[in-house]
């Protein structure tokens, strides 16, 4: 028999990290409960897969290696050698090794670096590693392995892995969808022999309609395969946590509420960056020393909350810390050096506390290997921004943080409202929509492709679509202003038609249209053609900026 070495490789790639993830698990689990006997079983059946499979495939070097540490916990498991914090971290760095050489070995470069014999000599010995030597997940490897250039090997075997992603499904998921397709097919023969009989319309649409309600229904359980529950990826920084606050000198633990949520498989793979830069500034900026701590009569380890749950047809993803908070008026001053905001300028606490989501801004006086470049805020409102997600933040100085990122539930099909621009069709995401109103006369007439209009005595923003997309100016008889909202921030976008609500089934852009302003995706129209959907975050910012300066521009012109 053939055998499909390609199909092996590909599922030991998977099983394997999954194992070794599981074992990061057990290793955090069993710090905080040195006496934990099943999680030293568990992390010994790990390493001993990982070395019978390393072997049987034809990796020697990366076997050798996982039996050297095998015996070490053979001696853990005989109570020969303590459970303590120095074991952990450099069963942690084992894990971080392993994790590198074999995607690199399955991608066809098997090695071993020499320090992961010093690594292992260490472990033998029960040496821990100097500060130096703590790593921070996420990074590729302790400072000492960084002296190896790990990574183009590893990352073709994590692209070829990603080109091959692999999703668990529930059996009794997979049988309902196989009996609404065997429904569908029943219900579809009988509409075509009523077709054949000649029957009337209203009898031919009334058939129709349960076709349609089973596909509805096959459409709702496909959705659900693609969602997972949210724990796991939560589960991934308990081991951020722990391993920053170990290289700061403080103290601190994640808390996991709600993990059994589910949403939808893309929204987990966009938002571990995010809550990784999240994390990391947390850890650096908000959670402050044992001792500060302790003066301030807290507990002298801070506490990392992440919660996720359900919320009016959303997921609602929170990050909440108990550390020292946001410092207005730090960042007042910082804004204000960097020119977004002036003197006279008084901002409420939500405009205070947005600027910190502004690229290249920063309150910290250095930069460190954590944060303070100015960059991991911004990352994080464009990560969630691209998910069609809006994220906000609740500060207490002295008290702490809270992250609220609120997502949609799927990244498949989204509620839209369809709008006409010129010749072309664009669909703006419902919940995005407040209302629609006619465009007033003045402004028909001006025809700039910005401005401010009159809402109930308060100016909004508004902005044409076809100047922002440079169709072909036709002028119609009449405009429409359909009123738009985002993170507290409401404009105007001025289109020729609306269409109403529709459902739309979201296609990607080509690369060509990667990094295209006010547009997040397209979808294909019942007649066949192409409509955009638009990216409402991006929009209004635009349309807040190009109102202020076509405003500048019209009083500077009339020589007010």
């Amino acid at each position: 028999m053939e055998i499909d070495r390609e199909m092996i490789m590909r599922t030991f790639l998977a099983e394997s990290l999954e194992q070794l993830t599981k074992m990061e698990d057990a290793l955090i689990k069993l710090e905080s409960d040195p006496g934990d006997d099943e999680s030293i079983q568990s992390i010994f059946r790990y390493m001993h897969t990982l070395k019978g499979n390393t072997s049987s495939l034809g990796f020697p070097r990366i076997a050798e290696f996982a039996h050297g540490v095998e015996d070490v916990l053979q001696k853990v498991k005989n109570k020969l050698i303590p459970v303590d914090n120095g074991l952990i971290t450099l069963l942690l760095q084992v894990k971080d090794v392993m994790s590198q050489v074999v995607p690199e070995a399955v991608a066809g470069s098997e090695s071993v670096p020499p320090q992961a014999g010093e690594l292992l000599t260490r472990l033998k010995n029960h040496i821990p590693g100097t500060e130096e030597d703590i790593i921070v997940a996420g990074d590729t490897v302790n400072k000492h392995f960084r002296k190896r250039p790990f990574g183009r090997r590893t990352e073709d075997a994590r692209a070829w892995l990603d080109q091959n992603k692999t999703l668990r499904v529930d059996i009794a998921k997979l049988d309902r969808i196989l009996n609404l397709t065997g429904e569908i097919t029943i219900a579809r023969g009988r509409v075509r022999q009523m077709m054949e009989e000649g029957l009337s319309v209203e009898a031919l649409m009334e058939a129709q309609a349960m076709p349609d309600a089973l596909f509805i229904e096959l459409q709702e359980q496909i959705m659900k395969v693609r969602m997972v529950p949210i724990g796991p990826m939560f589960q991934r920084h308990i081991r951020t946590v722990r391993d920053i606050a170990q290289m700061m000198g403080k103290t601190a633990r994640l808390q996991i509420e709600g993990g059994d949520v589910e949403v939808d498989t893309t929204v987990i793979e966009h938002l571990n960056d995010p809550l990784t830069h999240m994390i990391r500034n947390t850890m650096d900026h908000g959670i402050e020393s044992p001792e500060k701590r302790k003066a301030a009569g807290k507990d002298p380890c801070g506490t990392v909350t992440l919660r996720a749950f359900h919320d009016a047809g959303n997921i609602v993803i929170q990050m909440e810390d108990d550390g020292a908070g946001l410092n207005r008026r730090r960042i007042l001053e910082k804004a204000r050096a960097k020119g977004l905001l002036t003197e006279a300028q008084n901002p409420s606490d939500d405009e205070v506390y947005r600027l910190i989501f502004e690229p290249g801004f920063s309150t910290a006086d250095k930069v460190t290997d954590m944060s303070g470049r100015g960059v991991g805020m911004d990352v994080v409102r464009r990560n969630i921004e691209s998910l069609r997600g809006t994220v906000a933040l609740e500060s207490r100085e002295g008290q702490g943080i809270k992250f609220n990122m609120r997502l949609p539930l799927t990244m498949a099909i989204i509620e839209g409202f369809m709008v006409g621009v010129q010749e072309e069709t664009c669909v703006i995401p419902l919940d995005a929509v407040v209302e629609c109103l006619e465009m007033p006369a003045e402004q028909r007439e001006n025809d700039r492709e910005a401005g401010f209009i009159n809402l109930r005595g308060e100016p909004l923003p508004y902005l044409r679509l076809r100047n922002v997309f440079q169709f072909e100016v036709k002028r119609s008889g009449r405009e429409n202003i359909v009123i738009v909202q985002h993170a507290g921030g409401r404009a105007g976008l001025a289109v020729d038609l609306l269409y109403g609500e529709s459902q739309a089934v979201i296609k990607p852009l080509g690369k060509l249209f990667h990094g295209l302003p006010g547009v997040s995706g397209s979808t294909i129209l019942g007649n066949g053609r192409v409509a955009l959907i638009l990216d409402v975050p991006s929009l209004v910012r635009e349309a807040v900026f190009r109102a202020s300066e076509t405003d500048a521009e019209a009083k500077i012109g009339s020589g007010s």
